[in-house]
């Protein structure tokens, strides 16, 4: 939501009403310039916020991001022209049967999803915003499994087949059906569905897939402060490991090698405790090569650290431009696979755990500018799901956080999801 309010106040908009993923608006036709975007709140235009570079990018045409925003500022927004995505959410009634099945896939666990209301006329998904969340809660349903793969794609046959049913399904993830997850309200007989018009909601199925399980207790051992001499941060602040701030010293003051920088740092670990080896989704031909670190990132976004106040405003966070992964510890009698040297496989195997020690470069949040007091800090792995796993409860933790001027305490760690 930040960085849709800064293109939103940046466009003259009173604000944003909501941010859009998944092509919610159709598929961009044109070079994506931005990935990975990390603003902080007080940036005025969007190109002063941490980015992986000009036109550096892993994106389909299906995740361009967008924008609602409010009416411009000292304009009452006319209600008639309301837009129809503005429209409400609810679960299908419960006097409402929904049956649900995949067709036209190569097998049984594979295809388009179907749905049909009270016995009648089979139909498709809408594909705006279907993603890993909703596929698992199908193949649930179906007893597949967990989702392998969530697509918006006519591949298996699209709406000229069988036409769209439901829009705007939206699941947390741990539903037991697509009863319980929220729709459009498809009573009205008028569906309107963005993105390419033949796109239907599809899925992969699979009874073996990996699940993450951050260890909050090493989070709460191992978390401390340190003043770093920027000197020592060169490579980390090539990877946008610092808050803003700290790259306007390093403009704007000529000594800026001998200012120091505060850091909250702690050891992140992520156990894979399902069936099947955690493997990064991009090909290993995208894989970026890290001269810092000698060695190749295979996802951008694997982790992320945010520390909120009261208010539930995000006060600071931590900044990594990528991550490798392997298999750091592994459980006895269970051997190492995946090793982030040279142009190895990427990985995290079933027993192992990935750790990044405190003492690596960007294993921390900067919290030079952030006042003393009692804060949240969350911690979440494959925050974004696109990875396929068996549950995403378990991939974050939330924790209290007293800062003072001499010390950092972390603890009353617990799981949630990003």
């Amino acid at each position: 939501m930040v960085e849709g309010r800064i293109v939103c106040e940046q466009l003259g908009y009173a604000g944003v009403r909501k941010v859009t993923h998944s092509g919610y608006f159709g598929p961009a036709k044109r070079r994506f310039w931005m990935d990975n975007i990390l603003c902080e709140g007080h940036e005025k235009e969007l190109t002063h916020c941490h980015f992986d570079g000009w036109g550096v990018n892993d994106c389909e045409p299906s995740e361009a991001a967008g924008v609602i925003c409010d009416a411009p500022v000292g304009l009452e927004p006319e209600p008639e022209v309301q837009p129809e995505y503005y429209e409400p959410k609810y679960r299908v009634h419960y006097t409402h049967k929904m049956d649900v099945r995949l067709r036209g896939g190569r097998h049984h666990k594979e295809g388009r999803v179907e749905v049909r209301i009270n016995n009648g006329k089979w139909g498709t998904i809408c594909s705006d915003g279907w993603g890993l969340l909703e596929a698992n809660v199908v193949c649930r349903q179906l007893g597949l499994g967990y989702a392998r793969d969530a697509m918006q794609t006519d591949f298996f046959g699209g709406s000229d087949i069988a036409p769209h049913l439901i829009t705007g399904t939206e699941c947390y993830g741990n539903e037991t059906s697509l009863n319980d997850c929220l729709h459009h309200d498809y009573l009205r007989g008028v569906l309107s569905c963005h993105g390419s018009l033949n796109h239907v909601a599809v899925v992969i199925c699979d009874h073996l897939a990996p699940d993450l399980v951050i260890d909050y207790y090493e989070i709460e051992r191992t978390a401390h402060l340190e003043d770093r001499p920027m000197a020592l941060m060169q490579c980390a602040m090539e990877e946008n490991c610092v808050a803003n701030e700290a790259y306007e010293i390093q403009r704007d003051d000529p000594d800026w090698r001998y200012a120091t920088r505060r850091l909250l740092k702690f050891t992140a670990s992520a156990l894979n405790t399902g069936n099947i080896d955690f493997r990064p989704f991009k090909e290993k031909n995208m894989w970026e090569w890290h001269m810092c670190h000698m060695h190749y990132h295979s996802m951008e976004v694997f982790a992320t650290f945010d520390i909120f106040d009261h208010s539930g405003v995000k006060v600071a966070q931590g900044h990594k431009a990528s991550f490798c992964l392997e298999d750091s510890q592994c459980l006895p009698g269970i051997p190492k696979k995946y090793n982030c040297a040279n142009f190895g496989d990427q990985g995290i195997s079933v027993n192992c755990s990935d750790v990044y020690l405190y003492n690596l470069d960007c294993q921390w949040v900067d919290i030079t500018e952030m006042n003393t007091g009692s804060y949240t800090l969350k911690i979440a792995i494959n925050p974004e799901f696109k990875v396929a796993e068996m549950n995403f409860d378990n991939n974050a933790a939330i924790c209290n956080l007293l800062y003072t001027y001499t010390y950092a305490r972390v603890d009353n760690c617990r799981l949630v999801r990003p």
